[in-house]
């Protein structure tokens, strides 16, 4: 079987120049159950908050909008006429997670992966959505390589150099790839994104339905610099495991031999008054031409400290910090969204 690094494709950094950026309409209400509010209040917000994401992309870079054909009015209004309208069939709005992975070549070439969906260890609806990445993979015209492992977009960040971070307990998981081991999973991963060196963290993470994934915690920002979640004190339930990340982190080095600088962001808990509690993910934000888009989740003080971090840490890019606040109750943020669709690179000079 001919896989990605067999033609020298490779996943790029996610700062890589964009074509387009991917995603679908949310349309799955039950996906909100666990909001503090009623379900049908939550989705409606759910959906302002994906037309806001799409629309502040769409500023920056091309957007096209999955939606299955009874929504697509909805969304249509919703969404600038900037933003191109994809009708398919699709069980919800996660396409980071359900969508392919792109890749391109040192030959100008663009192509993408198909991992194997199962709605994050068989949790959720999973049919329509495990078919949509082959129907993106047609849409944008580019080569298809098909893998058998179960992975999310969501599992995995990478530095474009030849650097993968992931989580054991997402991907080594008994709810993804129960018949393959540590060793199996690493090489399907080289092959398919064609990277060196793979650094894994711990991600278990109780309250995470998606068993922790990576863009929950840590992701790269530029080579040998990773953004990394970090208890704001020790009353954070996750305290543990994200100072372990930290102390992986700072411990490892990356396929290039540099060591790891992390640059923490700090992840408050915000309480809210039926007692739960709301891990403020700031690191699950999606980089755009020239643009950052960041979550806030109504929390001034800690909002503006995450809005100020990324100005410092993104130069050269707008920052635009939008309320997604509710799409953490249907199970990630404005990273879980959205999926980048690369530039190719520009073709080699043949000698």
């Amino acid at each position: 079987m001919v896989t990605p690094a067999d033609e020298n494709f490779y996943m790029p950094a996610e700062w890589h120049p964009h074509s387009a950026c991917w995603m679908a309409w949310p349309s799955a209400k039950e996906t909100y159950q666990e909001a503090p509010e009623d379900p049908a209040v939550a989705f409606e917000k759910a959906k302002i908050a994906y037309s806001r994401v799409a629309n502040a992309i769409a500023g920056f870079e091309p957007v096209n909008m999955i939606s299955n054909p009874a929504d697509a009015d909805e969304a249509r209004r919703m969404c600038n006429r900037s933003v191109n309208l994809i009708e398919a069939e699709i069980d919800d709005g996660w396409l980071r997670d359900s969508g392919p992975t792109f890749l391109v070549n040192p030959g100008g070439e663009t192509a993408g992966v198909d991992w194997a969906f199962n709605g994050w260890g068989k949790k959720c609806e999973y049919a329509k959505d495990a078919l949509i990445a082959e129907k993106v993979l047609g849409q944008a015209g580019v080569k298809r390589f098909a893998c058998p492992l179960v992975l999310e977009g969501g599992g995995i960040h990478v530095d474009g150099e030849g650097t993968l971070l992931v989580t054991e307990n997402c991907l080594l998981n008994q709810n993804r790839n129960p018949d393959l081991n540590k060793t199996q999973v690493e090489a399907y991963l080289r092959r398919y994104l064609n990277v060196e060196k793979i650094i894994w963290l711990n991600g278990h993470i109780p309250a995470d339905m998606t068993d922790g994934h990576i863009d929950g915690l840590a992701c790269f920002i530029r080579p040998g610099v990773v953004l990394a979640a970090s208890p704001a004190d020790e009353s954070h339930p996750d305290f543990d495991v994200l100072q372990e990340n930290l102390a992986t982190l700072r411990e490892s080095t990356d396929a290039k031999g540099r060591s790891i600088e992390v640059v923490e962001m700090a992840t408050p808990c915000k309480r809210l008054d039926n007692g739960m509690i709301v891990d403020a993910c700031y690191v699950n934000f999606y980089i755009a031409n020239r643009a950052v888009i960041v979550p806030s989740y109504n929390i001034p003080d800690e909002d503006r400290q995450a809005y100020e971090l990324f100005k410092n840490q993104f130069p050269g890019h707008e920052v635009i910090q939008l309320d997604t606040e509710v799409l953490h109750y249907g199970g990630g943020n404005i990273h879980c969204i959205t999926q980048q669709q690369p530039e190719p690179d520009p073709p080699e000079a043949e000698n």
